[in-house]
């Protein structure tokens, strides 16, 4: 009799699961949720004291609504969480946008949305061995910085590394000639090597996911020292990983470099494993803007960082990949519509990344690199 009442009282209670673990009806977070809001208010009101505009007025009005309407929740006893988590994330990337960033990013793409990408330009395999299929590689993408190639590969069960490879000539880098091996760490297990394929080389300073942690480290090449810095929520451990059409291990923390910054793309739980695009001070290692999207982080296969978008590709076959999504970061815009094909010579995608210096797409494709040009 008490197994049969037990479970009629699971069954009945079957209904209102959902409704707990998604946090559709809890004090505790509607409290987190107003504690949010007190934030992105600060946050906006200091922006407003600042440099007072037209956009940050309509802010701070959306704002203290959507207080009230907190306010209301709590006298009503009523809560729809989900629908205020929603509103909520829409005034944070507006907010994020109205936050003080230098005018020659906002002003140096007179097209921000790209329109085309061509045929590989440059097609090679890595330099190291075709059993290599996880790594990076591009160019320093520093707009004032010399000629300078880079290559990194996975080399510890594609999950790990420690060195990188520098060529000073594009000639050089295609004869794989003249290099010289930079060691990042003393080992693939030391506290500051390399996890995850998301490497990017920006004014001579490697940044990569470091080891078995949810923090982002820069290694200076010329002065050899290494900073850390905390990623707050950060999946790890292919918690996120690309997917879309099979898993890629490791890929949980993206770095991009773009024009003057840093930026790394990663998914947390608090966003339910949607993306999360924050821009870094490459000098300070600090986080100064957040954007959080609506884009699930399982459902892409890589991104790229353009002109302060972020931009998304899925799998479409073996030797063809897209373009699918874009989220200006400058106007906390989503556009679901692109169609934007490129060819590939293999299944796989490791690392994509944009680089400013020259306007190409840099694909580490399995064991192949692979070069595009970009058309805005």
């Amino acid at each position: 009799m008490m197994e049969a009442t037990l479970q009629n009282i699971s069954a009945r209670l079957k209904a209102f699961d959902y409704l707990h673990k998604s946090g559709l009806y809890s004090a505790l977070l509607l409290r987190q949720l107003n504690q949010e809001l007190d934030e992105i208010h600060q946050s906006v009101n200091e922006t407003h004291m600042q440099n007072p505009n037209k956009e940050t007025h309509n802010l701070l009005s959306e704002i203290n609504k959507a207080r009230n309407d907190v306010q209301k929740m709590y006298k009503d006893d009523f809560f729809n969480l989900e629908t205020m988590k929603k509103r909520l994330r829409y005034l944070n990337n507006r907010a994020q946008s109205c936050k003080t960033i230098p005018n020659d990013f906002r002003s140096s793409c007179h097209q921000r949305i790209m329109t085309r990408i061509s045929s590989p330009t440059m097609t090679k395999l890595n330099s190291i061995s075709k059993s290599y299929i996880s790594g990076a590689w591009g160019r320093d993408a520093l707009l004032s910085n010399t000629e300078r190639y880079w290559e990194h590969c996975l080399v510890s069960g594609h999950k790990h590394g420690n060195t990188i490879r520098m060529y000073n000539s594009r000639e050089d880098f295609m004869a794989n000639r003249n290099y010289k091996d930079e060691q990042i760490a003393s080992s693939y297990s030391d506290k500051n090597a390399v996890q995850g394929s998301g490497t990017i080389l920006y004014d001579n300073t490697v940044f990569y996911q470091c080891y078995s942690t949810a923090e982002i480290c820069s290694f200076n090449i010329t002065t050899k020292l290494t900073k850390r810095m905390k990623l707050d929520g950060a999946g790890i451990d292919n918690k996120f990983p690309f997917c879309y059409y099979s898993c890629r291990d490791w890929t949980d923390i993206d770095l991009e470099a773009d024009h003057d910054a840093v930026w790394v793309i990663y998914a947390t739980e608090e966003n339910h494993g949607n993306i999360v695009v924050s821009r870094l001070d490459p000098l300070e290692l600090n986080i100064t803007h957040t954007w959080k999207t609506h884009l699930f982080k399982r459902s892409v296969t890589s991104t790229f960082m353009m002109c302060g978008v972020l931009y998304a590709t899925r799998y479409v076959n073996a030797y063809q990949e897209e373009v699918f999504y874009a989220f200006d970061t400058t106007t906390g815009q989503e556009i679901n519509s692109l169609s934007l094909p490129f060819e590939k010579v293999s299944a796989g995608i490791a690392n994509l990344n944009y680089n400013p210096v020259d306007g190409k797409l840099y694909l580490y494709n399995d064991a192949y690199l692979l070069a595009y040009d970009t058309f805005n």
